[in-house]
């Protein structure tokens, strides 16, 4: 199964008069990286809430938003941060100084500002809490992992159709080079027999000459790791699984080969399915950066 690292997903759990919603949002990275944005009344699930990810996702730039609820009855007590106020009153005071200005700022503006004053139950229980993050978290991923998937098949879909492409230009050099040979030996020949007119023509010299021909302009080598090189892709994405780096190294050797290709050829054709090539491969490269 291929996937995508671009995807979404949300979950909500409730639990009485808690509730916890997570969404989770990737795009394409080298590596894995997970962000975490969540209440600091939560902070101590940072931790968990990493391991989590990394058992569903092996690659992409993961984000991670943790919302929190308790709307039960309790013990109550309101939190005031004043060393979050005062940085906040220290930022707006050069914002008014830096753009110029009136600073009309009051207590309330301080006071909605995020995390400034906090509602906090001291009824909460950690363990219940965690328990439900895991569960929202589960579950978002699975939702995340749906979108992945989907994204996954449509690319899957559109490189094995370029793959195509790429086998159909191959196949045409593959049936375009001996020509090639052929009508050089003839040219040639011909031009010898117009230089000479009715002399005798040393025939194992023009067979020496086209032998370096043919040498200098010979691909099959460069054809068969081509052909490789395609079945190895093709095989790849109809696996699938977290098959992303192997197929960018596979590109790369592509079009390593086919640029060899377009600088051996002196045939119009050849080359033009050579740059064809190495459009396929661009766009290819370009898909798979995509790939988990």
């Amino acid at each position: 199964m291929l996937k995508s690292m671009t995807g979404f997903g949300r979950y909500e759990v409730s639990s009485g008069d808690r509730k916890v919603t997570v969404e989770i949002k990737s795009v394409n990275h080298r590596y894995l990286e997970v962000g975490i944005k969540l209440p600091r009344k939560l902070n101590f699930l940072e931790s968990t809430v990493r391991n989590e990810m990394r058992r569903y996702v092996d690659r992409g730039k993961v984000d991670v938003f943790i919302t929190y609820e308790n709307l039960g009855e309790g013990d109550t007590c309101i939190r005031y941060n004043s060393m979050l106020a005062k940085e906040y009153y220290e930022c707006y005071k050069q914002i008014s100084k830096e753009l110029g200005l009136e600073n009309d700022m009051k207590a309330s503006h301080i006071m909605r500002s995020p995390d400034v004053v906090t509602i906090e139950n001291g009824q909460d229980d950690e363990e219940i809490i965690e328990s439900l993050v895991i569960r929202a978290i589960d579950g978002a991923v699975e939702k995340l992992i749906e979108t992945r998937i989907e994204e996954g098949e449509r690319l899957k879909t559109d490189l094995l159709e370029k793959l195509d492409s790429m086998i159909e230009n191959v196949s045409f050099i593959k049936m375009k080079s001996p020509v090639i040979v052929a009508e050089y030996r003839e040219k040639i020949t011909g031009k010898i027999h117009e230089l000479l007119e009715d002399a005798q023509i040393d025939e194992a010299r023009i067979a020496q000459e086209v032998t370096i021909f043919s040498d200098k302009i010979c691909i099959d080598e460069e054809l068969v790791r081509l052909d490789s090189h395609i079945k190895a892709m093709r095989d790849d994405l109809i696996k699938g699984g977290t098959i992303g780096r192997r197929l960018d190294f596979i590109a790369q050797e592509m079009n390593r080969e086919a640029n060899t290709t377009l600088s051996k050829t002196t045939d119009a054709e050849i080359s033009e399915r050579a740059i064809l090539l190495k459009t396929d491969i661009e766009k290819i490269r370009e898909q798979i950066q995509n790939i988990e």
